[in-house]
């Protein structure tokens, strides 16, 4: 690494050999993303890629009445923006900023560029990409098949392995806009997670008690999207 320069915590970077993540050092800028912040809008060019370290960005859907549905996320296990790779920079979804943090940012031209000259880093983005296409299929099977509690589980892992903490940031407010269900439906199911011990909210935050329990009150889905994370690029659970 360049003296000076912040350490690849992003695990989709970290796995560049070290040549590659040389070259792009001089085009990748550290910044940091607040809370709710817009990295883009559905239909707007994308100016700028990210590589999140230990902020969650995830992309919604949203509707002709205004409801939002979250149909993806991003962490510390890869990259936003990754529509600008394919050569078109023009996307059907938010992209939203859930867990602030900081992140790495890159031109989206540039990462074209890159992509298409392709090495280890286009390898990753299209093994990424599989990734992708596997999380946002299982996740249309869990929403329509398994009950709530089961898929709060399921999410809560999913952020707690792409922040590495289990102390996370979350109204459940907000995370009924993420599984797209009434807030009453996200308090009831929170309160039989944490009568059962395995999670505690108070005030905004979420904390995973019992990590072990929490895995076996989910749905099957986490280990299966969690399984092919760690196949395709081995940056599963954190």
């Amino acid at each position: 690494m360049s003296e000076g320069f912040p350490q690849a915590v992003n695990r989709l970077l970290a796995a560049l050999p070290d040549a590659e993540y040389q070259h792009l050092i001089p085009h990748l800028q550290h910044v940091s993303l607040s809370s709710k912040q817009v990295l883009y809008e559905v239909g707007e060019p994308i100016e700028y890629v990210y590589f999140p370290h230990r902020s969650i960005v995830s992309f919604l859907a949203t509707l002709e009445d205004g409801s939002t549905v979250e149909v993806g996320l991003v962490g510390n296990d890869g990259i936003a923006g990754i529509p600008a790779a394919l050569g078109d920079n023009i996307t059907t979804t938010t992209a939203t900023v859930q867990i602030p943090n900081s992140a790495m940012r890159m031109k989206a031209s540039l990462l074209k560029s890159e992509f298409q000259r392709g090495g280890v880093l286009q390898s990753l983005l299209l093994r990424y990409m599989q990734a992708q296409h596997s999380f946002i299929s299982q996740n249309v099977a869990c929403n329509r098949l398994h009950h709530l509690e089961q898929r709060l589980a399921r999410w809560l892992l999913l952020i707690c392995d792409r922040v590495g903490s289990n102390e996370l940031p979350l109204t459940q407010e907000f995370i009924s806009q993420m599984l797209g269900v009434r807030r009453a439906g996200v308090t009831e199911a929170a309160n039989t997670l944490q009568q059962a011990g395995l999670i505690r909210y108070n005030r905004g935050k979420i904390t995973i008690l019992n990590r072990e329990g929490l895995e076996a009150a989910s749905c099957e889905c986490y280990e299966i999207i969690n399984g092919e994370y760690t196949r395709l690029l081995g940056t599963g659970r954190g």
